[in-house]
């Protein structure tokens, strides 16, 4: 087997969606000083590769710590549509589509990630398409751009509120192509909130 990490690291020159404060790092206390380093991060949890809860735009919605472990963890596939603006139905294999629980959507636009263009331009889910994955009971459905959608967040709210989460800021997916045995973990620590940065990792056959 082999692990492929999906997640951007998480640094203090971390780019975040526009308006959103950017992550606050302070070093507590040093090895010199101290005897051993800590350091305060003060950030949102909306930052770097994230997930999110249904709370995020569902009023009353769960929060991630609600989901046991076994929404997080399943088998995959992966959404070929490279470099287009819009993705839609026509790009979802739908005989795939029943044999996984999580769905990543692969466009390259993670290699934008820290340019201006990333956050202003990314593609954007159909509406159709996310109401494929909630008709087909996908747990969790993962991007490599930073939103499905634009407001009035209809998508969001389509796949939120069906308790499908989110993965937005994926990055690498490209690496996955050529499997079709494909696992994927997205475990955020277990955070009573509406979202929070995860580390997501794929395990794919030899």
């Amino acid at each position: 087997m082999k692990y492929i990490d999906l997640t951007h690291p998480f640094t203090r020159e971390m780019p975040v969606f526009p308006g959103d404060a950017y992550p606050e790092w302070k070093q507590a206390a040093t090895i010199e000083k101290n005897g051993y380093n800590v350091v305060q991060l003060r950030t949102g949890m909306h930052v770097g590769t994230h997930m999110d809860a249904p709370n995020h735009m569902v009023e009353g919605g769960r929060m991630l710590s609600d989901f046991p472990p076994e929404h997080l963890i399943g088998p995959a596939f992966v959404v070929n549509a490279f470099e287009k603006p819009r993705v839609t139905l026509n790009d979802l294999d739908q005989m795939a589509l029943s044999q996984v629980s999580i769905v990543l959507v692969y466009t390259g636009w993670d290699r934008y990630f820290g340019q201006e263009i990333y956050y202003r331009d990314y593609p954007e889910l159909d509406l159709e398409f996310a109401s494929a994955l909630v008709e087909a009971g996908i747990k969790i459905v993962g991007l490599d751009f930073p939103s499905p959608d634009r407001e009035p967040y209809a998508v969001h709210k389509k796949l939120l509120g069906n308790e499908v989460l989110i993965v937005e800021n994926l990055t690498g997916l490209e690496a996955l192509l050529p499997y079709q045995d494909i696992e994927v973990m997205a475990l955020p620590a277990r955070y009573e909130a509406d979202g929070a940065p995860v580390r997501v990792v794929a395990r794919v056959g030899q």
